[in-house]
């Protein structure tokens, strides 16, 4: 355990040493920054604040992470699937922003580019994870796929880096909520004795704290995608090597919330478009945090400082996350 908490300080002293370096440099050699949406007429002032800051809590929590496992002889091929996804997903969104910031291009990679990166990552995860059985553990029920896990293993990499980009939209949600989900992947990575997975996480968490004392209002910087779809990948890839795929649908429920709100809000809008001539909305804008910014729960109410939506959804992640680990070991 003391080996658990001296990475995970590690992680965060480098980040924080780090991150001002890294601000100062993007500001110097006068990059464009981030681009926020006109409907969110408070993100406006943010407009140019740097981004890509994912680059250092990546690199920091993944060579630590690397370290750590080899020093402490606990290598293992989850362990290091789990590193080898946070860096190509990484890469992943590093590709989607540079095309972005550096050569101005809005879209940057196309959605069709990006799927089959990511897709990528997906067969390697099935091919070389250690102990892949190919059985999903669904609620407890053990349910065998064999060569059918292959596509579980697509949806989940994907719609979870997709689901955890999706939130980051706020400063600080994303940063704190992943390291809520990862606290609670820790205690079950213990409770396994999964002592080489225990220690990517606690890289993680170490580093993403460091990064949040920069990212939290009002945000020095952005982590970008390069830092949330290789979040998401890796929360996605910890479920599955600790063999408790289900805990992520209640872990993650804010992930999952957020995702949602975009698939019903675009489906409705059609929806109606085609039948009533005109688009209609369920949320007043999505991701569902923006909704809450814009009025509440309800609308009826003055509309939530960022503070209030990243309370009320990392207390949703806090409170789902020991409703999970209660189902687990109570």
């Amino acid at each position: 355990m003391n080996s658990v908490i001296f990475v995970s300080v590690i992680s965060f002293v480098l980040t924080v040493l780090l991150m001002p370096i890294f601000i100062q440099t993007y500001n110097k050699a006068k990059i464009s920054g981030q681009q926020m949406h006109e409907d969110v007429k408070q993100h406006q002032a943010k407009a140019g604040t740097p981004t890509m800051g994912g680059i250092v809590f990546l690199l920091v929590g993944s060579l630590v992470a690397l370290l750590s496992l080899i020093w402490s002889g606990n290598w293992t091929a989850s362990a290091g699937m789990i590193l080898l996804i946070l860096v190509l997903y990484g890469t992943v969104g590093f590709l989607d922003d540079f095309l972005k910031v550096f050569r101005r291009i809005n879209e940057g990679l196309n959605p069709r580019q990006k799927l089959i990166l990511q897709l990528l990552g997906g067969f390697l995860f099935f091919l070389f994870a250690d102990n892949n059985t190919g059985t999903l553990n669904i609620f407890g029920y053990l349910l065998p796929l064999g060569f059918l896990y292959l596509f579980f293993v697509l949806f989940w990499l994907v719609g979870f880096s997709n689901a955890v980009n999706l939130t980051d939209g706020i400063d600080g949600l994303s940063s704190i909520s992943v390291v809520i989900s990862l606290v609670a992947y820790g205690v079950i990575a213990f409770m396994q004795r999964q002592w080489d997975i225990l220690l990517v996480i606690a890289s993680m968490i170490g580093a993403l704290l460091g990064f949040f004392l920069y990212n939290r209002k009002p945000a020095k910087v952005f982590m970008g995608d390069v830092g949330s779809l290789a979040l998401g990948g890796m929360l996605a890839t910890i479920s599955m090597a600790l063999h408790q795929e289900w805990t992520l649908l209640l872990i993650g429920l804010v992930y999952v919330i957020e995702t949602t709100s975009v698939m019903l809000q675009v489906a409705y809008f059609k929806y109606t478009r085609k039948k009533y001539g005109e688009g209609r909305r369920i949320f007043r804008m999505t991701p569902f945090h923006h909704h809450l910014e814009l009025g509440g729960l309800t609308g009826r109410g003055s509309a939530w400082s960022e503070w209030k939506v990243d309370f009320f959804l990392w207390g949703i992640g806090f409170v789902m996350s020991l409703i999970t680990l209660a189902l687990l070991y109570l």
